[in-house]
């Protein structure tokens, strides 16, 4: 066995989470959810985007409407090993003009251009886990409307 501090392919293998934000975002953030890791070129050069994070409190005036040029997968799901099925939690999400709530651990392919969100965070019965992945270099948020 090679040690990541020994092996040539280290640089490939996060551990840590990359302090992307400034610290009123990072505090803000902080109030409803855990950032686990993030990766992007800026991490590791030639890498598409992904992020992950534990929810463990409501976000009831999360993201707001906006799109990304290319396509991205957002993810959430429950933390009960017994019933993965069920989230734990209430989320409201909207792909275009439609309106979704979900209680279900789920995936959401979102096509690119397509407008989505706002994604509310409505309630949080058991902390949840959470992912967003684009294939692109960098998370490039266009046409973003306020909640």
């Amino acid at each position: 066995m090679i040690t990541l501090a020994k092996s040539k392919y280290s640089k490939y293998v996060i551990t840590e989470l990359k302090k992307f934000n400034s610290p009123e975002q990072i505090a803000r953030y902080g109030k409803f959810a855990k950032r686990i890791r993030w990766i992007d070129e800026d991490v590791i050069p030639g890498a598409f985007q992904m992020n992950t994070a534990w929810y463990f409190a409501p976000q009831p005036k999360g993201p707001g409407q906006h799109y990304h040029e290319v396509s991205e997968i957002i993810g959430f799901i429950g933390s009960d090993f017994n019933n993965p099925d069920d989230l734990g939690a209430k989320i409201e999400f909207w792909i275009e003009d439609e309106q979704f709530i979900l209680d279900k651990s789920c995936m959401i392919f979102i096509p690119p251009n397509m407008k989505h969100c706002p994604l509310n965070v409505l309630s949080v019965d058991r902390p949840l886990f959470h992912f967003t992945t684009v294939p692109h270099g960098k998370y490039e948020i266009k046409g973003m409307k306020k909640q």
